[in-house]
C-alpha cells in the first residue's frame, strides 16, 4: 500500500512539475508575443504627428519649429513603415531654418496648420523653406494639405525674385507631388524643381509670390492642374528647357504686378521641347501676356523646339500693364509648328496672338517659324500703348515668322483683324452674332466655334474633396460610416419624394449653394472685374476706398407658383490680416440693375455699358431707384471680431419677387449704410472650403 501510494505520489508530483513548466513557458511566450506586438505597433505606424499643444509625437513651442519637424521627418525616413508626418492644426509653426524631407515620405497637415518663415530671417540666397534631405537624388515625396506663409512683409530687407526664401525646392529628384496647399506672400518661387522628373502640382491656391508659382528647369514629365493662382511677380506656371508638360484646368490672374500667366522658355541646342500641351485654362487680367513662349540664344534645330499645342483656353483681358510691350493673349517666337486651336480671346490688350520678340536677349535664331491658328474666337481686342492697337493677329516678326490662319471667328478688334498676317477662311461676325458672342450665349453644338465658346474652366475653382489623394487606405470604420451616410442621404431623398406625392402643399426647404456669380465692386480699381476673388468686401477702409458686392444665385429650380415662406442669405465672415473696424457695419441688401458677371466693375455693369451711378445702380424695397429702404439689413458691431460662423440676412421678400416673375432675377447688391471706416469681408464662392461659401436657403410651399 505504501509503495503504491508512493508510486502514485511520485506520478502526481511529476505531473504537477510538468504543468508548472508548461505554465512558466506559456507566460514567457505570451510576454514575448506582447513585446513583439508592442514593438511592431510602434514601428508599423504609418503617421507621426507634430503639434504645438503637447498632443503630438513631436511637439513644437512656436520657435525654431523646424527642429521638431525635422526630427519627425528623420524618424519617418529611418522607419520604412512610417510614411507620413502630419502637422496638427490650428497651429502656426515658425521656422528659422529649412525643413528637410526624405524618400517615400508624405509631409501633410490640417488646413489650419501653417508653416511660417520667422520675422527678419536673413537667410542666404537660395535657401528654401522646404527641401530634400539629401544632396543626392530623393524620390517619392508628397507635400499636401496645409498652408505655407512666406511672411513677405516682415522680411522686407530682401528683394523679390532673386532667389530668397523659395517655399519648396528640389534638385535631381523623382516623383514629387504638391497638392491641396495654400501658399502665399513669399519673396521667391512656390515650387522650384531643377533636373527633376515626375512632378505633379495640383489643387493648390497660390497668392502673391515673389517669383514663379511653379518653376521647372531642365526637367521632364511636369503636370499642373486645378490650381488657382494670383501672380505678383513673374509667372504662374513656368518651364525652362523642360519637356513632356501638361498645364490644364488652371485659373491664373495678376494683382498689382507679375509677368505672363504661363511662360515657356527654351535656350540653345542642349534640350528638346516638343511635347507641351496647354488646355482648358482661364487666364484673365494677367499683367503681361496670358501665355509667353520664347526660344532664343545659340542656334538650334526646329525639331528641338516645336509642336506646342494650345487649345480650349479662355483669355480674358490679358495684358493689363500699359507699359508692357509683351502684353496680349499669346505672345510667341522661336518655336515651330505651334498649334493654337479652339480658344476664346476676349478683350485682350495689344493683340490676341502675336509673333513678337520681347527684347534683344530673347532673339530667336534663324527663320522659317510657322504658327497655326484655327477655329478660335477672337473678339474685343483692346489697344495698349506699348503692345499694339488691338489686333486679332499681329506678326511683328514677318521676316522670320509666319501665321497660317484657318476659320477663326473675329469681331470688334479695335486695331483691326490683322497686322502682318492674312487669311481667306476667317469669318467676321455680323452684328447679331457679335452680340451673342459678347453675351457668351450658348449657340448650340452645330455652331462652328462651339468648342471655343465653352473653352476654359466653366465653374469656380474648387478642390474636389471626394477625389483628393490621401495616400492612405480608408479604414473599415471610415468606410462603414461613409456607407451609412450615403444610405441616410438616399433614404431622406426617398422619403421626401414619397411625401411629395401625398402632400403637394407641404413646406419644403432648399439650400442653394449654386452661385452664378459673385463680384467685388472696388472704388479704387474702378475698371477691374473681381469675379474670381476668394472674398467679397463691404464698407470703407480708413485709408480710403469704398467696397460693395453683387451676388446672384440660380433660382430656376423653383416655379412661379411656389410661395416663399422664408429665404435667408448667409455670409461667412472672412479673416483678412490687420482688419480694423472703428465703426459698426450695417449691411444692406438691394435689388441691382442687371449686370454682367464677366465684365461688372465699379464703373460698368456690362462691357461698354456704365452704371448710371458709380458703384452700382439699385432699387430699394419700395421700388425707388437708388432708394435707402433695404430689403434686408443686419448690424455687425465694430467691437466684434470674426467668430467662425455665418451671418444671416432675411431676403424673403426679394426672392419671392424674383420667383413670381415680378422682377427678373438680378441677384443682390450688398453695401454698407454708412461707408466710413467699417470695412468687412466675407468668403466668396471661390473660397476652397465649401462649408464657408455664401449660401441661399429657401423654405417654400
Amino acid at each position: 500500500m505504501y509503495w503504491g501510494f508512493e508510486m502514485n505520489g511520485k506520478k502526481q508530483t511529476y505531473k504537477w512539475g510538468d504543468r508548472k513548466k508548461l505554465l512558466f513557458l506559456g507566460i514567457i511566450f505570451v510576454c514575448i508575443i506582447v513585446s513583439i506586438t508592442l514593438t511592431l505597433s510602434k514601428t508599423s505606424c504609418t503617421t507621426v504627428y507634430v503639434a504645438t499643444n503637447g498632443s503630438g509625437d513631436f511637439n513644437c513651442d512656436g520657435s525654431d519649429d523646424q527642429v521638431e519637424i525635422n526630427k519627425a521627418l528623420a524618424y519617418a525616413a529611418e522607419n520604412p513603415k512610417c510614411t507620413t508626418v502630419h502637422l496638427k492644426g490650428p497651429s502656426t509653426y515658425i521656422i528659422s531654418g529649412s525643413i528637410l524631407i526624405g524618400n517615400n515620405t508624405i509631409l501633410e497637415g490640417d488646413p489650419t496648420a501653417v508653416i511660417k518663415l520667422e520675422d527678419k530671417a536673413d537667410w542666404p540666397l537660395e535657401k528654401p523653406m522646404i527641401t530634400q534631405m539629401n544632396s543626392a537624388e530623393n524620390h517619392d515625396i508628397t507635400i499636401r494639405g496645409f498652408e505655407i506663409d512666406g511672411n513677405h512683409d516682415k522680411n522686407n530687407e530682401k528683394n523679390r525674385g532673386k532667389g530668397y526664401y523659395n517655399l519648396i525646392y528640389f534638385l535631381n529628384c523623382k516623383n514629387i507631388q504638391v497638392h491641396d496647399m495654400y501658399m502665399h506672400d513669399s519673396h521667391g518661387d512656390g515650387l522650384k524643381v531643377v533636373k527633376c522628373s515626375g512632378v505633379k502640382f495640383y489643387n493648390n491656391r497660390v497668392y502673391k509670390l515673389g517669383h514663379d508659382v511653379l518653376y521647372a528647369i531642365y526637367s521632364s514629365n511636369i503636370e499642373a492642374w486645378n490650381n488657382k493662382i494670383t501672380c505678383r511677380t513673374n509667372s504662374g506656371l513656368r518651364i525652362y528647357n523642360t519637356n513632356h508638360v501638361k498645364f490644364y484646368n488652371n485659373i491664373i490672374d495678376s494683382e498689382g504686378g507679375g509677368g505672363a500667366g504661363i511662360e515657356i522658355q527654351k535656350i540653345g541646342p542642349s534640350t528638346v521641347m516638343n511635347d507641351i500641351e496647354i488646355y482648358n485654362n482661364l487666364l484673365y487680367e494677367t499683367n503681361a501676356a496670358g501665355i509667353w513662349i520664347t526660344g532664343y540664344g545659340p542656334e538650334y534645330s526646329k525639331d528641338s523646339a516645336k509642336d506646342i499645342f494650345i487649345h480650349h483656353n479662355k483669355f480674358y483681358k490679358t495684358g493689363i500693364n500699359e507699359g508692357a510691350d509683351w502684353a496680349g493673349g499669346i505672345v510667341l517666337s522661336g518655336f515651330q509648328n505651334t498649334v493654337i486651336e479652339n480658344n476664346k480671346f476676349d478683350g485682350c490688350y495689344g493683340a490676341a496672338i502675336a509673333h513678337k520678340q520681347v527684347s534683344d536677349e530673347f532673339s530667336a535664331p534663324g527663320s522659317g517659324y510657322m504658327t497655326i491658328v484655327k477655329n478660335n474666337i477672337i473678339i474685343n481686342t483692346q489697344s495698349s500703348p506699348a503692345a499694339g492697337k488691338g489686333y486679332a493677329v499681329y506678326n511683328q516678326l514677318k521676316n522670320t515668322h509666319s501665321f497660317i490662319l484657318e476659320s477663326n471667328c473675329l469681331s470688334g478688334n479695335a486695331g483691326g483683324n490683322y497686322m502682318g498676317a492674312n487669311s481667306t477662311s476667317d469669318v467676321k461676325a455680323d452684328s447679331e452674332l457679335a452680340a451673342k458672342l459678347n453675351a457668351n450665349e450658348s449657340l448650340g453644338k452645330d455652331f462652328p466655334w462651339s468648342e471655343a465658346m465653352s473653352a476654359g474652366p466653366q465653374t469656380p475653382y474648387e478642390i474636389n474633396e471626394s477625389k483628393a489623394q490621401t495616400g492612405q487606405e480608408e479604414s473599415f470604420e471610415s468606410s462603414l460610416k461613409r456607407a451609412f451616410s450615403e444610405f441616410i442621404k438616399f433614404l431622406k431623398k426617398l422619403l421626401l419624394n414619397i411625401s411629395m406625392q401625398f402632400d403637394k402643399a407641404e413646406n419644403l426647404k432648399i439650400a442653394l449653394p449654386l452661385i452664378i456669380s459673385d463680384n467685388r465692386l472696388r472704388e479704387e480699381a474702378p475698371n477691374t472685374t473681381f469675379s474670381d476673388s476668394e472674398y467679397i468686401d463691404i464698407g470703407k477702409k480708413s485709408d480710403g476706398g469704398i467696397y460693395r458686392g453683387v451676388i446672384i444665385f440660380e433660382l430656376s429650380s423653383l416655379n412661379q407658383t411656389d410661395q416663399v415662406e422664408e429665404a435667408t442669405l448667409s455670409l461667412f465672415w472672412h479673416y483678412p490680416e490687420n482688419q480694423i473696424r472703428s465703426k459698426d457695419t450695417i449691411l444692406e441688401v438691394y435689388r441691382p440693375m442687371k449686370w454682367c458677371r464677366e465684365h461688372v466693375t465699379w464703373q460698368q455693369r456690362e462691357s461698354n455699358d456704365p452704371w448710371k451711378n458709380s458703384g452700382g445702380d439699385w432699387y430699394d424695397r419700395n421700388g425707388v431707384f437708388q432708394g435707402s429702404t433695404p430689403y434686408a439689413t443686419i448690424t455687425i458691431s465694430g467691437d466684434e471680431t470674426p467668430d467662425n460662423r455665418y451671418y444671416d440676412l432675411d431676403v424673403t421678400e426679394l426672392v419671392q419677387e424674383y420667383i413670381s416673375g415680378k422682377y427678373e432675377d438680378t441677384g443682390f447688391l450688398i453695401k454698407a449704410r454708412e461707408e466710413d471706416e467699417n470695412y468687412i469681408a466675407f468668403y466668396s464662392s471661390n473660397w476652397q472650403n465649401k462649408n464657408q461659401r455664401p449660401k441661399l436657403t429657401i423654405e417654400y410651399t
